[in-house]
């Protein structure tokens, strides 16, 4: 039997899943089904690209349904603590050998989004980080195998 993973969220990222969960199984389940009912009007079913393009549609839209609802049923919220220790939720700016300043706020792995500075608690970096304090000195192996030194300059919440 497959183990089954354990997500861990963040309550604005267990919220952000409750929202699209919601959308994808009102306003756009709606959609979809409106789609495919016009588009089983145009008759031939076995030429129709407009009814297949639909069907895919409604297909990867229950897929990720059945994804959300397996992370929602599974996870656990962390809470952010109120210790200065790095974990799930803190904002940690780090400074590098060479003095330049990064911050990234460490989530849970579905949470994770470059653009907004997010990194997975499970990622080198991340999880380097946890359960560290303001000025410990963090070594972080990267994927290619070489090491690099952050001084944690900063925990927030």
């Amino acid at each position: 039997m497959a183990e089954t993973k354990r997500y861990e969220l963040t309550p604005e990222g267990r919220q952000r899943l409750i929202d699209e969960l919601a959308f994808r199984e009102g306003e756009k389940h709606d959609e979809i089904v409106e789609r495919i009912k016009e588009a089983r009007s145009f008759g031939d079913l076995s030429e129709n690209s407009e009814y297949d393009a639909a069907k895919e549609e409604q297909s990867q839209n229950e897929s990720r349904i059945n994804e959300i609802r397996q992370i929602l049923a599974t996870a656990v919220t962390v809470e952010a603590g109120h210790s200065l220790t790095v974990s799930i939720g803190a904002t940690v700016e780090l400074k590098d050998e060479k003095g330049k300043t990064s911050t990234f706020t460490i989530v849970g792995t579905t949470e994770t989004n470059s653009l907004e500075h997010k990194i997975s608690n499970e990622s080198p970096v991340g999880s380097a980080l946890m359960g560290h304090e303001k000025g410990d000195v963090v070594e972080v192996v990267a994927p290619s195998g070489k090491a690099r030194k952050y001084t944690i300059t900063a925990i927030t919440r």
